[in-house]
């Protein structure tokens, strides 16, 4: 049987992602794929590269495998490709993140200048459970969208830190799975999962993952590589500056550590006429990052048009993507 998506299947996926999102349970496909994958590294590590290189190829090829036979059910592939891509998407989800980052931190402003008009004075101000309750919630949310530390991040930190991660998550959660669907069907949206999953499980840089990791994150640089480029793209062609933002791409894309995140962040920065980038601290360790940009650092207002953002860069990416399944399953009958 061909490899080819089925373009319905696609596009019945992302509505279902839009109507039904990650739903937060145990059961769900990618939830029980890292299960299995914390498993077998427990079976199988050692802080040996080799270790980490037939940890990817049992996880990654044992997805892969089952994409493929997945498609094989006869009579069934276009329910079996809306489910894997409902399964492996996650940008309404990514959307309603930003979103409730905004709510936090709006609330947050609120409360301030609520404490500020506020006549009492000591023992009664301290008592006030309003008072910073938004950025609190800020705080704890960030870990949905990065690694970095939020424990002492301020309401502008914070909203960089959400913009970046709307930008690069974009690509990751949304252009890219729908990328290796359009063009490798189910196993190629089943695989690209698997990747992505692993490398945030253990391609960042740590004591434990710093040779065990090393072929889990580069090859989801891999597979993020064309992507990531057409997320920038996308945004460029989406965005309210169009301009702007290829010009910053083309100017700063490169000069982000990662050879994919900067292409996102760049494009963004230059939609939203913002700055991205600067000293992020993960779990003890800082990053000094180039700046991307030539406007302000991003404020609390600038979440939502992120938001909105997002969301046209993936209403053109499925677009895309099901036009791109559909001349290729015709091309290749």
């Amino acid at each position: 049987m061909p490899a080819w998506c089925d373009p319905l299947g696609l596009a019945l996926g992302v509505a279902l992602d839009r109507l039904i999102a990650d739903p937060q349970s145990a059961a769900h496909p990618v939830a029980v794929f890292g299960r299995v994958a914390a498993r077998v590294e427990k079976s199988l590590y050692a802080d040996k590269k080799a270790h980490g290189v037939a940890y990817v190829a049992i996880c990654v090829g044992g997805a892969t495998a089952l994409g493929v036979l997945a498609q094989r059910v006869p009579r069934a592939r276009t329910v079996v490709t809306a489910v894997a891509t409902w399964a492996v998407l996650g940008g309404t989800t990514l959307a309603r993140e930003g979103e409730y980052m905004a709510d936090a931190l709006e609330g947050h402003h609120l409360e301030g200048d609520d404490l500020e008009g506020d006549s009492r004075k000591g023992d009664d101000l301290e008592g006030d459970g309003r008072k910073g309750d938004g950025l609190e919630r800020a705080r704890a949310r960030l870990p949905h969208l990065c690694g970095r530390d939020p424990s002492h991040l301020e309401a502008k930190e914070l909203a960089r830190a959400t913009v970046e991660s709307l930008a690069e998550n974009t690509s990751d959660a949304v252009v890219a799975p729908l990328f290796w669907g359009a063009v490798a069907g189910v196993p190629g949206l089943l695989a690209y999962r698997a990747i992505n999953t692993l490398d945030a499980m253990v391609g960042h840089r740590s004591p434990r993952y710093e040779r065990f990791g090393w072929a889990a994150a580069r090859l989801d640089d891999v597979a993020n590589y064309v992507p990531a480029r057409l997320t920038g793209l996308l945004t460029v062609l989406t965005g309210p500056d169009p301009g702007r933002a290829l010009a910053v791409l083309r100017r700063d894309g490169h000069r982000h550590p990662s050879p994919n995140a900067g292409r996102c962040e760049a494009a963004f920065a230059g939609a939203l006429g913002v700055t991205l980038g600067g000293t992020n601290v993960y779990q003890g360790r800082t990053e000094h990052r180039p700046t991307m940009g030539d406007g302000p650092e991003p404020d609390v207002k600038d979440i939502r048009r992120a938001v909105r953002l997002t969301r046209a860069v993936s209403l053109a990416a499925a677009g895309a993507a099901v036009l791109t399944a559909w001349a290729l399953r015709n091309r290749r009958k």
